[in-house]
């Protein structure tokens, strides 16, 4: 005989939340603990939000770092993002304090682990956020930055960077960050052959 697993509400994913050791998203009724990442994968987020903090400072733009809860309201997912930049005042949602509704840029740095769902269904409920204007991929293992930006008639364009030597240009915040900053530190395995 099989346990059927009752969903939590709400207010139990709160409470659950403020008690636990690892932070976890939540998504129609159920709670699901986010996996740590590598060095690799802090190191790459940390210099993200450093060389983004530094391009605005004295901005309403600011960088905040994974541990900024989001609510995509039109889904009802709640995560956290590596990096956000949220544009103007914080608008805050009603059901869990602390949690932000209006980011603009969204940055994930992509886990083995979990690089299907951050490149596909969490990315189609990114893109469902209606204050944000690009969304970042990042990958902690080679040169390899993947940004999608919300055009003027709603729709979504693409561009990647694989070099060391590429810029990453967030165009809506004004951020400029050199891959060879976004990788400060990071020591690339050569492929296999």
């Amino acid at each position: 005989m099989s346990a059927v697993l009752r969903p939590i509400t709400l207010a139990e994913y709160e409470t659950r939340e403020r008690d636990a050791f690892v932070k976890s998203e939540y998504y129609r009724g159920e709670m699901f603990a986010m996996a740590g990442g590598s060095p690799e994968h802090s190191l790459v987020a940390t210099n993200f939000t450093r060389e983004a903090g530094n391009q605005l400072k004295g901005n309403p733009c600011v960088p905040y770092n994974s541990d900024l809860r989001i609510k995509v309201e039109a889904s009802g997912l709640y995560t956290y993002p590596d990096a956000t930049i949220v544009c103007g005042p914080p608008q805050m949602d009603t059901s869990i304090k602390g949690t932000v509704l209006n980011p603009s840029v969204i940055v994930e740095v992509l886990s083995e682990s979990t690089e299907s769902y951050d490149r596909g269904k969490k990315s189609s409920h990114y893109r469902r956020i209606e204050s944000l204007r690009e969304l970042i991929l990042i990958s902690p293992s080679e040169p390899h930055v993947e940004m999608f930006t919300r055009r003027d008639d709603g729709n979504w364009s693409f561009v990647e960077y694989r070099a060391i030597t590429d810029t990453l240009v967030i165009g809506s915040v004004g951020v400029v960050i050199p891959l060879s900053e976004l990788y400060r530190n990071i020591s690339f395995q050569p492929a296999p052959e």
